[in-house]
């Protein structure tokens, strides 16, 4: 099983900069890839960014330019830092990861895990 622990969250004003930081911990073989997603209300929940285990990286076209994803792999966590933020990124940020754990015989399949999510809300 993997636990995720987001921080970085909170009340920003339009402009601001904050980190997201996702620390993933557990009975961890292997990451593959660790992202960030978010749902506004009413909303579905996309994709924001990705990064694999290579360090290829995806964003969605709305971020580009203005968030970048990184990863620490020595400590499973991934970073979203997001820079000029705007009201209509507000809402609740979810790490996600795709990963093996151990298991009886070896490990298991890759599989995707979620955080609880960190409300981001940005003041105009």
């Amino acid at each position: 099983q993997v636990q995720l622990v987001e921080s970085g969250g909170g009340l920003v004003q339009a402009g601001g900069s904050p980190r997201l930081s996702c620390a993933a911990s557990g009975r961890i073989f292997s990451i593959s890839a660790m992202g960030w997603y978010r749902q506004a209300p009413g909303k579905q929940r996309d994709l924001v960014a990705r990064i694999t285990n290579s360090g290829s990286t995806n964003y969605a076209d709305s971020v580009k330019g203005r968030f970048t994803i990184s990863r620490d792999n020595a400590k499973n966590t991934v970073y979203l830092q997001m820079d000029s933020l705007k009201p209509e990124d507000t809402a609740v940020y979810y790490c996600n990861v795709a990963a093996r754990t151990y298991s009886t015989g070896g490990f298991t399949s890759t599989t995707g895990y979620w955080g609880q999510g960190t409300q981001v809300t940005v003041s105009s």
